[in-house]
């Protein structure tokens, strides 16, 4: 596994540069670090008090890089999880925050280990997530990237506005499917033909 700044370098990479969609609950975002964030960390880059649009848009690569790191890997505990769980975990929970942890748990009880839904990396979670790691070593990974993909459908399922992050206008898998599926080994990966059918309903 490369080490965490390389994953974080990655995720950067896989965030870009600053959006500010009105169909994202994120807001103003840059290199994937939310005006929320900024606020929660009082990150005031324009020193004038307050934290606003202005401060996302002077965020640097490397603030984004070491804002990751702290606030998202070491942190939240992910590196108490199995390696090979850890690079997809914190990509999702730098997307979604502890929902990367409440889906992880979920798998786990479908797996049949006793764990809590909570969004938390307790003890309890890191023997849940070893355990999983043993019992399903070469597979556990792409499960996980699999319910990383059904929650970003689901959520798509749900809102209407979320559709074109799932979806492309030309009909193809949108971005949340691409990142979900850089985790999964291409066998699992959704032919064309499966993408259409399983979002065939949003008209």
């Amino acid at each position: 596994m490369h080490n965490v700044r390389d994953i974080a370098e990655e995720i950067v990479g896989r965030e870009g540069g600053f959006v500010n969609d009105p169909d994202d609950p994120g807001g103003a975002t840059n290199f994937g670090v939310t005006i929320h964030t900024m606020r929660r960390l009082g990150l005031d880059l324009t020193g004038d008090g307050t934290v606003t649009e202005r401060d996302v848009r002077e965020l640097t690569r490397a603030q984004a890089v070491n804002i990751f790191v702290t606030h998202y890997f070491d942190e939240p505990r992910i590196a108490d999880l199995p390696a090979v769980l850890q690079p997809s975990v914190f990509d999702m929970y730098v997307n979604a925050g502890a929902n990367a942890v409440k889906i992880l748990q979920r798998l786990l009880r479908q797996m049949g280990i006793e764990c809590a839904v909570d969004g938390i990396i307790g003890p309890e979670t890191i023997a849940a997530a070893a355990h999983g790691a043993r019992i399903a070593p070469d597979h556990i990974a792409d499960a996980y990237a699999i319910a990383r993909r059904n929650y970003y459908f689901a959520l798509a399922d749900r809102r209407v506005s979320s559709r074109k992050f799932a979806r492309t206008r030309a009909g193809g898998k949108g971005g949340w499917i691409k990142r979900a599926e850089e985790f999964l080994a291409p066998r699992y990966h959704m032919t064309q033909g499966e993408f259409e059918a399983r979002v065939a309903a949003w008209g």
